[in-house]
């Protein structure tokens, strides 16, 4: 099984137009990101540019299936004109300080880099051809005369039919001392992948010494994306660490806040117990 995934472009910070721009997180003065405000007219432009740019050729027994968390740009523009103005290009919470008023839409770019140098245009992941990105990308206010480090790329993700093949200590089902980690198990991201790594290092570990291998509590988010990976589905696709995997709590709490503090100490708790009952 497959998905196609993809990576922004990298921007070098001397190419950016300071003028036209504006550092703010959210609902904050100032912050963590540079933000490119764009007009009604300005995002209008960039939208038909943006959803008729050309592609990179791929072959056609590629079909188009993509993680929903990580939809390359131009897919997103294809679903409607307001549809990225409600997804990365959204400018609630920031306001432009040279107008005290909240842009129509807003392009964020974030620091790549600890000299600064580089900067990621968050949520542009893209598999349009470099020609075109340069052309469209350039479009957005402050981007004018941007030098591209690097351009966004598209892959492939591979992943096996998890339920059908793995045990939830990662053991192939078909022959045990096997066990298979990383993304490949139909986790998605970084932390995810990494904790499958850890589970199929510590089994194999305690296959090796004669043991048998762990299963992690289903409260804690490990657990949790175990058993999600390994529960039959009509079709299974990846998925990545979220509050929504957890079990739910015995009792109903609205505040959410408050819900993700319980879950979380529950996590917690069903960690320790498991480290040290059974893990040391």
């Amino acid at each position: 099984l497959y998905f196609f995934d993809a990576v922004s472009p990298l921007i070098e910070a001397s190419s950016i137009d300071w003028n036209k721009v504006f550092w703010a997180s959210r609902y904050a003065d100032g912050g963590d990101y540079v933000n490119c405000p764009l007009t009604k007219e300005e995002y209008e432009r960039f939208w038909v540019a943006l959803k008729d740019a050309e592609v990179a050729y791929r072959h056609d027994f590629d079909r188009d299936v993509y993680f929903e968390a990580c939809l390359p740009i131009e897919v997103m523009a294809k679903r409607g004109m307001e549809t990225l103005r409600y997804g990365p290009m959204k400018p609630v919470g920031l306001v432009d300080p040279r107008t005290g008023k909240t842009p129509y839409a807003v392009v964020q770019l974030r620091r790549d880099n600890a000299a600064e140098t580089l900067f990621n245009m968050v949520g542009f992941q893209t598999g349009l051809k470099w020609s075109e990105q340069k052309r469209v990308f350039r479009m957005i206010p402050g981007l004018k005369n941007a030098v591209f480090e690097r351009y966004g790329v598209i892959h492939l993700n591979f992943f096996v039919n998890a339920p059908v093949v793995l045990e939830r200590t990662l053991q192939l089902k078909s022959s045990k001392r096997i066990f298979l980690a990383g993304q490949i198990t139909g986790v998605e991201g970084y932390l995810p992948s990494t904790a499958m790594g850890l589970v199929a290092a510590m089994n194999a570990y305690a296959l090796l010494r004669g043991k048998k291998p762990y299963t992690f509590p289903e409260v804690t988010v490990i657990g949790s994306l175990l058993r999600y990976i390994t529960t039959p589905a009509k079709r299974f696709q990846p998925m990545n660490a979220n509050w929504g995997i957890l079990p739910s709590l015995d009792a109903r709490i609205h505040d959410r806040e408050k819900r993700r503090l319980f879950l979380r100490e529950r996590a917690l708790s069903a960690l320790h117990g498991f480290i040290e009952n059974e893990w040391l």
